[in-house]
């Protein structure tokens, strides 16, 4: 009868061990590696819709910058006025990034005097400015980043609230894993010359 006991106890024990070490691995990778995250909201409609799961790569921006194209997730800033104690994050695209100038005007974004490229939007979403770009252009200092939503008539981004700094971004968006019709990598954009 004890070694009965003692067989349950040791298999009680493994799977305990087994547990710790798997969710000590998960702990570990979703700190320092990986983030899932959902999409909320329509700003990044049509190529994001509300609901979507994806995943966060936290290491990349650790030994290289993030790049224009790139889709990225950040803490939202403060003008964005998210709800208090939410902590939210937002999900958009770096259109422009340190040392570019910005202007938002013939219903377009303008990068260094140049109209940006942008194909993975449909040519009838109107691109207006805001707050932050409203009859001026801006300019982006170290470490600032021009981020906008897809969906441009729905999309709180950089046009009203300015750049965001490196330091809020957590992460660059490389898979979209839910739902499982629309698996599948997330590329960056690529822009021809000059950008």
């Amino acid at each position: 009868m004890n070694n009965i006991f003692s067989k349950i106890g040791a298999t009680f024990l493994d799977l305990i061990e087994t547990l710790a070490i798997s969710f000590s691995i998960f702990l570990v990778v979703y700190l320092f590696f990986l983030q899932p995250h959902q999409v909320n909201g329509q700003s990044m409609v049509p190529n994001f819709q509300s609901g979507e799961h994806v995943l966060t790569d936290k290491v990349t921006y650790k030994i290289r910058e993030p790049a224009r194209g790139e889709i990225v997730v950040f803490h939202a800033p403060p003008d964005a006025n998210c709800p208090e104690g939410t902590g939210c994050d937002f999900i958009k695209r770096i259109l422009a990034v340190p040392g570019d100038t910005v202007e938002v005007k013939e219903n377009a974004i303008w990068v260094n005097g140049n109209k940006l490229p942008e194909p993975y939007i449909p040519a009838d979403y109107p691109i207006l400015p805001g707050n932050a770009t409203k009859d001026k252009s801006v300019y982006l200092g170290l470490d600032e980043y021009f981020v906008s939503g897809d969906n441009r008539p729905y999309s709180s981004d950089s046009r009203a609230w300015g750049a965001i700094h490196k330091s809020d971004i957590i992460g660059r968006v490389f898979f979209r894993y839910w739902p499982v019709s629309a698996v599948s990598p997330i590329v960056k954009s690529e822009y021809p010359d000059p950008f």
